[in-house]
């Protein structure tokens, strides 16, 4: 799980993605990408992406979605968003959504975890990180 500030250039539809340095700040916009790597096809996969107290999504409606051949349910919950897949093949992908800024103060981010959903002893989690925002 990584964080980027995302800024609107002059284009119509361009945006920049930069490194947070630690300088939130009440409604700057975030893009959260998840990188999944598997070495072997999977099926009925939940991954669980915990979000800090400080962050809104953007987009709330749960959908089915396909992305860089690989399609998934995507539900939004109130402290985290949850991607459904039914097949993963081997290989990379990158799933990202957009948060906004909504608190000031120090917060705990959540882990984000994938699991089987027949085989739960194949998982994975990310660390968790602290955010603060300033004003």
């Amino acid at each position: 799980m990584i964080y980027f500030k995302k800024k609107s250039e002059a284009l119509p539809k361009a945006a920049v993605l930069t490194n947070i340095n630690g300088d939130l700040n009440i409604g700057d916009l975030l893009t959260v990408r998840l990188i999944i790597s598997t070495k072997e096809d999977m099926e009925f996969v939940h991954l669980k992406d915990m979000r800090a107290s400080c962050f809104e999504p953007v987009d709330v409606l749960s959908a089915y979605q396909y992305k860089d051949n690989l399609g998934f349910y995507k539900s939004t919950k109130d402290a985290a968003t949850h991607f459904f897949f039914d097949k993963i093949n081997k290989g990379t992908y990158v799933l990202e959504y957009d948060v906004r800024v909504n608190n000031k103060g120090n917060f705990s981010n959540g882990i984000t975890t994938i699991q089987s959903m027949y085989a739960p002893e194949f998982t994975s989690h990310s660390n968790g990180i602290q955010v603060k925002v300033q004003n």
